[in-house]
């Protein structure tokens, strides 16, 4: 199979579309989650992420990636006014509820009105989650800081909660993703579902003979 080449000057040779399925591919699989929020009002939103990462386990913290936009980011302005949101792994029953989450409705109306993703609440948490999504996380805001090259906002958050089925937590404490059909995303509009293919100690340097 042939290896080929394409380089910066023509990405932007590209139709707009064809740049963005190639850049948002190049990278590999992304976490697939929504995260679901809720304003001082009351005002429940969810909206699918592929950008949530691990930034450390203690603390335990994880960043969003929020792209700029002309138009009003419900989520970004929900967290950074209530403070707290939850994360929710997406399974394979809910892809195209979670898919149609990426519409642009209007501010004041909710995704879960507009989607059959019912919202849920654990723990006397009053920020919903998503009915049935195998892993769910309570996060705090914690702080944010701006990617000056390109607009982004980079929100770090706390893990303050995680909620999980039962049989995914295997004895060392892992959660078994691959049990609840958590999916993860390609590009903007590809989901896969990974299955475990292997699983290795940690590496460490062999002793020289």
């Amino acid at each position: 199979m042939a290896l080929l080449r394409i380089d910066k000057l023509q990405f932007k040779q590209l139709e707009k579309v064809q740049r963005l399925n190639l850049i948002n591919s190049c990278t590999g699989y992304k976490s697939a989650n929504l995260i679901a929020s809720i304003s001082n009002t009351g005002k429940s939103n969810v909206a699918i992420f592929s950008s949530v990462t691990h930034l450390g386990s203690d603390p335990a913290l994880i960043g969003i990636i929020i792209r700029p936009s002309s138009t009003p980011r419900n989520t970004y302005a929900n967290i950074k006014e209530f403070g707290y949101f939850t994360i929710n792994h997406i399974y394979s029953d809910i892809i195209e509820e979670a898919h149609q989450s990426s519409a642009n409705y209007p501010p004041e109306e909710s995704e879960f009105d507009h989607t059959n993703l019912v919202a849920v609440y654990h723990g006397g948490c009053p920020v919903p989650f998503v009915k049935g999504s195998p892993v769910k996380l309570l996060c705090k805001y914690i702080n944010e800081y701006l990617i000056q090259e390109n607009g982004c906002i980079h929100v770090i958050a706390s893990i303050e909660s995680i909620f999980y089925e039962e049989e995914l937590l295997d004895s060392s404490h892992q959660l078994q993703l691959e049990k609840g059909k958590v999916v993860s995303i390609s590009g903007l509009k590809s989901y896969a579902l990974p299955h475990l293919f292997m699983e290795l100690p940690k590496a460490v340097v062999p002793k020289k003979h």
